[in-house]
């Protein structure tokens, strides 16, 4: 019998092909020179997905490390039993190292001032693994100096405190076809790299963009993230993609009331739609406080395999869709995936929100539980409100 956390009790649900991401990370594990690793970047609870089922998957596949964004986020993976590598991506709390020191949590340095302040709260029979961030033109973390890294290394040196495992950058733009700021920030992280007269265990620089169209930036190791989950880091890249990648995500839901509208009777807030003749209307349970955001208002949906619109404004928990003729209740909708011949994908979803298809994913809310499967059969629930 499944547990409360496994069961949800509204027909509206993310389905999560796990086969994909094990396709995914192992076409990218193929792809790139034998002694080079792969990061499976998980932040951001997996780009929606989920991150303890994600890190599960790609570890199986072959990564070897994981990539998350913040310290709560690698203790939740510790917490769920991962015992495999972790690297907190972003900034910490220089009070908050002796956790990671105790959960083995590697995190990001870039200040030597943090350095100096962390050791007051660290245990150094053990000492901090860390990964230095250079910042090479993406101008937000990251030491952009030679001094700033000479102070670093002298502290790094000084004591047990810390380990020095890894130096690392990220690229602004190799998701975009021209290559000259991407060049720029490869040429100036290898100038970077000649101020370190002891390389650390891992120097790392690809993003999934860069990744699979660089192999001069894989140094050895490359994190993978959004195409890991099977999307395009941009949609102008997709012809120059080294492999085909398999979307993982879809979104679920199914008819939970259909009516029968007169000519001129209206629909949802505002009353901004109305019928233009005798139509059916279904009523979908899912809404803007699901991430279904009311800016897709105009946006279609498959039903029966076919494409069918939405209808007046996305309420907070609910929309409505226009039906050809009256269906059952319980019908299925798809509204991101696949129904017979037709589909809609996350990165048609991004551009009718005018933005990213990363944004897609991290946006549908902890209220829609994700449902995992293999092979077609469904291994895992998991309801993130119960």
């Amino acid at each position: 019998m499944l547990d409360q956390q496994s069961r949800f009790f509204r027909d509206t649900w993310a389905e999560i092909n796990l086969d994909h991401i094990t396709y995914n990370v192992e076409s990218m594990r193929k792809y790139v020179a034998e002694d080079i690793e792969v990061f499976a970047v998980v932040k951001a609870n997996g780009y929606g997905h989920g991150d303890v089922e994600i890190a599960n998957a790609a570890l199986e596949a072959g990564a070897t490390y994981l990539a998350v964004a913040t310290l709560d986020e690698a203790l939740a993976l510790r917490q769920k039993g991962i015992t495999a590598p972790v690297l907190v991506l972003g900034a910490s709390r220089s009070e908050d190292a002796q956790t990671a020191v105790e959960n083995g949590i590697t995190l990001t340095i870039f200040q030597v001032e943090w350095l100096l302040e962390a050791k007051r709260f660290i245990d150094d029979t053990k000492g901090l693994s860390v990964h230095v961030k250079f910042d090479s033109g993406m101008g937000r973390l990251g030491i952009q100096r030679q001094e700033e890294w000479q102070a670093i290394e002298t502290e790094l040196k000084a004591g047990s405190h810390f380990k020095l495992e890894g130096i690392f950058t990220h690229f602004a733009t190799a998701d975009e076809i021209k290559v000259d700021y991407f060049d720029m920030q490869l040429e100036r992280f290898n100038q970077m790299l000649s101020w370190v007269d002891q390389k650390p265990k891992y120097i790392h620089a690809s993003n999934s963009a860069a990744g699979l169209r660089f192999a001069q930036s894989h140094f050895n190791a490359v994190r993978f993230g959004i195409s890991m989950y099977g999307l395009t880091p941009s949609l102008e890249m997709e012809s120059v993609l080294p492999f085909p990648l398999k979307e993982a995500f879809s979104l679920q839901t199914k008819l939970v009331h259909v009516k029968k509208l007169n000519k001129g009777e209206k629909v949802s807030y505002g009353a901004t739609y109305e019928a233009e003749a005798d139509e059916w209307v279904g009523t979908l349970p899912i809404g803007y406080a699901d991430g279904w955001i009311r800016k897709l208002g105009k946006q279609e949906v498959l039903v029966g395999g076919k494409r069918t619109p939405i209808v007046g404004r996305i309420c907070m928990d609910q929309c409505m869709i226009r039906l050809t003729d009256e269906l059952p209740l319980g019908t299925a909708v798809t509204l991101i995936g696949e129904q017979g011949q037709e589909r809609i994908s996350v990165n048609e979803i991004a551009q009718r929100l005018e933005t990213i298809n990363y944004e897609v994913t991290c946006q549908i809310s902890s209220r829609v539980p994700r449902v995992y499967k293999r092979a077609g059969k469904v291994v895992s629930v998991r309801n993130m409100i119960l």
